[in-house]
């Protein structure tokens, strides 16, 4: 189950310099977390892979659909899916906006970086 994030999760996950990222396994645990940047774009959240395909985290997100995410105080479950609603420039603009000072921004707008953006989808908290 999802629910949308919420105005004081947006601002803060928004405003993080970074976010942690550990997806799942099989059986529910969670994988260690990853550190990564983080963006907002209107009231959805996204994540790139600085390796692209070949990143780790990535690819065990992928696989497994779903994980936890911890930035700004804010900790959630979330799962994850490819950001292929939005239009890849609008994120673009947001890692630029952000991060835009950064030697690293450049990796994060390659086209391998690219092809990994996943948007984070907030899991309902278990009653």
């Amino acid at each position: 189950m999802t629910r949308p994030w919420n105005r004081a999760e947006l601002e803060a996950i928004g405003a993080a310099a970074e976010l942690s990222v550990a997806p799942g396994r099989p059986g529910g645990a969670l994988r260690p977390s990853t550190t990564t940047w983080v963006v907002r774009v209107g009231d959805d959240v996204y994540v790139r892979s600085y390796r692209g395909p070949s990143g780790s985290w990535y690819r065990a997100a992928v696989r497994s659909g779903a994980g936890r995410i911890r930035a700004g105080g804010v900790e959630r479950d979330v799962s994850f899916e490819q950001a292929d609603a939005i239009e890849p420039a609008r994120i673009d603009d947001a890692y630029r906006a952000k991060y835009g000072r950064s030697s690293y921004v450049d990796a994060m707008l390659s086209p391998g970086a690219a092809s990994t953006t996943l948007r984070l989808i907030p899991s309902e908290p278990a009653s």
